[in-house]
């Protein structure tokens, strides 16, 4: 079976953020049972067995099972990825209403409710840890405790956001979380049944989601987006007897500061961002000449890190004088490269410079505002969007090129080789992933003709924009 995707290096990335501790399972469906002996490892069972049971062999053994309706114990557990029909008995009620309901009548009620797949379809089912790179699945099973299960949804609502909905029809959940997931192309989440915790093994805390294949890697993104955010597994206790206003993020508790930065319809801040080598300068020096002050965030972060500055003692006093030049200022490439690899380093920097940073800027922008009402002021953050500031500005700008001419001119303006800059490029978020968190994108790939008519065309879109502009 042909590969389309590096599933090793997805599902390791995600084992990793969410701890997980059992395998994700990809989950195939076969048209002809002759499929299986082209999966590599592949078991069959020495016994009948019930889908839940198979699973665990797989998200817990490592192993790579594939089974057809005589490998089943009885008709429930295929009749769910239809292998086979239901009987007689279960259509009537019956076998519902041995032990999970009252009346043959809830039995039926019950039958009906159960999603299934087409039957006939399918003759075969395959499934391995995910981790393997086995196949490309149709979808992917995994168990996570509630806590983890949450951050995955939120992960997946992160981008093109939609509520979603989760079913329990109680016994066989395993037509909640697969059939359905196959139906709809949704991602579905339920509590394992009865039978799955004592055949399949689930444990108290478990819950279960499938996910379509195609919206993995969407869920990765979410989920690094939100990391980068400060939304992480474990979660942390903010403590429940402590006053928690410094806890809160700012958007619950802190938006009166953004008053401070953005004013109140005498100005319109334009966060200005791009690639590296992209042309971020080029773009904003334009703006600058019709009319758009800059606050460059580079040279805010350089000035208070100078001898002298909170930041700089608190730098020193953490890190050490290990990080000094002898002209005794900070050696900023010392000093990335020890925050680089180290995210507990990389936050204590950012809690030391990052209020010093902001309260500069907000400074800037006012004096900017108070000598000019109605202004358009762009402030030039490189990590704007990694830092997570996009939520300052009024609006947006991200000035693109695609990241093979990124590697070009990365090369050529550092005199370094393509395969250095695109290492260095590997350490930054892609700038196709930026494009989705811009308000306004500017391509810069052409001549500087087409990209200052682009820009003539933003500066007209901005005054009107701007109410108080005179």
């Amino acid at each position: 079976m042909k590969k389309q995707h590096d599933w090793e290096k997805i599902i390791r990335r995600m084992e990793l953020l969410m701890r997980l501790k059992s395998f994700p399972v990809a989950f195939k469906m076969l048209e002809k049972r002759e499929e299986l002996e082209k999966i590599p490892f592949m078991r069959k069972p020495k016994h009948k067995a019930t889908l839940c049971q198979l699973i665990t062999l797989v998200r817990n053994f490592d192993w790579t099972i594939g089974v057809d309706l005589g490998d089943f114990m009885n008709p429930t557990c295929p009749s769910i990825i239809g292998l086979t029909d239901i009987p007689e008995l279960n259509k009537d009620g019956t076998f519902r209403s041995i032990v999970w309901v009252k009346t043959k009548e809830d039995g039926r009620k019950y039958e009906a409710s159960i999603p299934r797949l087409p039957l006939g379809k399918y003759e075969a089912v395959a499934m391995a840890p995910l981790a393997y790179n086995p196949f490309d699945p149709d979808i992917v099973l995994i168990y996570a405790n509630p806590a983890q299960m949450m951050l995955l949804i939120n992960s997946l609502q992160f981008e093109d956001y939609e509520v979603m909905q989760f079913f329990c029809v109680g016994e066989s959940s395993c037509s909640d979380a697969i059939a359905r997931c196959y139906l709809t192309r949704k991602p579905s989440l339920t509590i394992p049944c009865y039978g799955e915790r004592r055949y399949g093994h689930a444990q108290d805390e478990d819950l279960v989601i499938a996910i379509p294949a195609e919206m993995m890697e969407k869920a990765l993104r979410g989920m690094e987006a939100l990391y980068r955010r400060g939304i992480r597994y474990p979660i942390s206790y903010a403590g429940a007897e402590q006053d928690l206003a410094s806890a809160f993020p700012m958007s619950y508790g802190g938006l009166h500061q953004l008053e401070t930065i953005r004013g109140k319809g005498d100005r319109l801040l334009l966060g200005v961002t791009g690639g590296i080598a992209s042309g971020k300068s080029t773009v904003a020096n334009m703006l600058e000449e019709l009319g758009a002050p800059i606050v460059d965030l580079d040279i805010i972060a350089r000035q208070v890190v100078e001898p002298g500055r909170p930041a700089f003692e608190e730098i020193v006093e953490y890190f050490g004088k290990q990080v000094l030049q002898q002209d005794g200022y900070i050696d900023r490439k010392k000093l990335s490269g020890i925050v680089f690899s180290d995210p507990e380093k990389r936050k204590r920097l950012e809690g030391f410079t990052h209020p010093r940073i902001m309260g500069e800027m907000s400074r800037h922008v006012n004096e900017i505002a108070d000598r000019a009402p109605g202004s358009i002021i762009q402030v030039a953050v490189p990590l704007l969007i990694e830092l997570n500031l996009q939520y300052i500005f009024h609006r947006v700008l991200l000035v693109y090129i695609p990241p093979e001419m990124q590697i070009e001119r990365l090369a050529e303006r550092d005199g370094i080789t393509k395969e250095e800059a695109a290492n260095i490029l590997k350490a930054q978020l892609p700038i196709d992933e930026k494009v989705g968190y811009a308000d306004i994108v500017i391509h810069n790939d052409k001549t500087l003709e087409e990209t200052r008519k682009q820009v003539d065309e933003l500066w007209e879109t901005l005054k009107g924009l701007c109410p108080k502009r005179s």
